[in-house]
């Protein structure tokens, strides 16, 4: 089942801010927000999408899955940013083919962890019918996956203005305690069930590489701390050798010289991650004023996706 997408315009520098280094979002101010609590009125542009995934895969996904089917089918939860928002439906088909698994998304672009927090209200670009807890106490998830970058720009209000830009040690202080108060929100709203988070780490940023490894550090600590899961999701997105370093292109992979959708460049044996114009994200198709689930065979995406199945799958197992 899906939620309608609701949402304005913003230019093409607005959308590519809407998940990008948390102090280059745009100089404007934010737009006004009016009293309505609907997505459509809350949401600066990026439109949010909740749907539910049983559908069968592409042939080319189930062709390749490696994991058993476990015995109990899991519930999972994906919750995050405009990456979240791309990736949603190929995490979807990879759950579904390899587990079978029950599989709800709710991403919201340019969000961070402290819009899908209760009691944040209008500051948030979350709906309160979406926050984490909220979800948890209506799908009883197995395992809630987490895939945010950091935000923190002039559209994320519930940071209360804090960003890397301006205060790195207020900005990742901050981070550090959303992160034990949404994994706390989702435990106590799981009851006896113990839900398990699911950390996903982010790949190199080529604007402040130190950034996504502090950001990083906090998932795992948080993780460790609270018997979470970590999915290296990052990891698979820049060189085997160079973990934070940022690079447009990596070699292809055996999966992608079969499957020739997923190697741009067959003649040099390379395929691209991300398009000449945006950086961050990994959806090669061009972006849109109206978020959406990348349309296009994107080899980041797969690369990340199958990376947190691989996860969920030896949790499960």
């Amino acid at each position: 089942m899906g939620r309608t997408w609701a949402g304005g315009v913003l230019a093409g520098l607005l959308l590519l801010a809407a998940c990008g280094d948390p102090s280059s979002g745009p100089g404007t101010a934010p737009p006004e927000r009016p009293a309505s609590a609907t997505p459509a009125a809350k949401d600066p542009g990026p439109s949010p999408s909740s749907t539910t995934q049983q559908q069968r895969p592409p042939a080319s996904a189930a062709a390749d899955a490696e994991a058993e089917v476990p015995a109990k089918r899991p519930t999972v939860l994906y919750l995050g940013d405009s990456l979240a928002m791309e990736n949603q439906k190929v995490l979807g088909e990879l759950l579904q083919d390899e587990l079978k698994a029950r599989y709800t998304s709710a991403p919201y672009s340019g969000t961070t962890l402290c819009d899908y927090l209760q009691g944040t209200g209008e500051k948030s670009l979350v709906p309160d019918r979406d926050k984490a807890a909220a979800l948890v106490r209506s799908l009883r998830p197995d395992f809630v996956v987490l895939q945010f970058w950091a935000n923190a720009w002039d559209y994320t209000w519930c940071m209360d203005g804090i960003t890397h830009g301006k205060d790195p040690a207020t900005y990742f202080a901050r981070f550090t305690s959303d992160a034990r108060k949404l994994t706390d929100q989702i435990t106590n709203a799981s009851g006896a069930k113990r839900t398990k988070v699911v950390w996903v780490l982010q790949g190199p940023d080529p604007i402040t590489p130190d950034r996504v490894r502090r950001v990083n550090a906090i998932y795992e600590q948080q993780a460790e701390a609270s018997g979470g899961l970590v999915a290296d999701a990052g990891k698979e997105v820049g060189p085997a050798d160079a973990r934070y370093t940022w690079v447009q292109h990596l070699p292809c992979t055996a999966y992608e010289r079969d499957h020739p959708a997923y190697c741009t460049q067959p003649s040099g044996n390379r395929t691209a991650l991300h398009r000449d114009d945006d950086y961050l994200h990994f959806c090669l198709a061009p972006t849109t004023a109206k978020s959406r689930p990348c349309p296009v065979p994107s080899p980041g995406i797969l690369r990340m996706t199958r990376a947190i199945t691989k996860t969920l799958a030896a949790a499960v197992n």
